[in-house]
């Protein structure tokens, strides 16, 4: 299983009429999770003031696989499928604390920016040393589930 990178609680105003963690506050959740991930590649608050350099998220998937209730706590596991020189393509699962089925899974390509520009940028040397890290620290990792999904009506 991919490393934990992120734990929260739902909270009461996260919740819809139904009872369930509204469909944005997935997002949220997983918002929340790729900051936690910056800060441990260096661009927490002052390594973005320092090198005025952050990341943007180009795109983002989610599929919503089962109901979360109020004040159920919730973890986010991570899964670098891939990176390059300015790039990661990011795989986050979020699970019921404890339990190893993904409630909610979010696949996202991110872009790191000098904000200068803003414009695209190459991760600096200490940034992408910190991203192998990780990639070499999950280990082999089958390709997830819900990667790659493209949406669509059959036929």
């Amino acid at each position: 299983m991919p490393p934990r990178i992120y734990q929260t609680r739902v909270s009461a105003d996260w919740v819809d009429y139904n009872g369930h963690l509204r469909d944005a506050y997935y997002l949220l959740i997983f918002s929340q999770a790729v900051d936690t991930l910056m800060d441990q590649i260096g661009l927490d608050a002052a390594g973005r003031a320092a090198s005025g350099h952050s990341l943007f998220t180009l795109e983002a998937h989610i599929n919503y696989l089962h109901e979360v209730k109020q004040d159920e706590p919730v973890d986010v596991r991570l899964h670098i499928l891939g990176h390059d020189r300015k790039r990661l393509h990011l795989y986050l699962s979020l699970h019921r604390e404890g339990r190893e089925e993904a409630v909610a899974v979010s696949e996202q390509m991110l872009l790191h920016v000098d904000m200068s520009g803003p414009k695209s940028a190459p991760f600096s040397a200490t940034t992408a040393a910190r991203i192998a890290g990780l990639v070499k620290a999950q280990g082999e990792l089958p390709k997830p589930e819900y990667a790659g999904r493209v949406m669509a009506l059959p036929g």
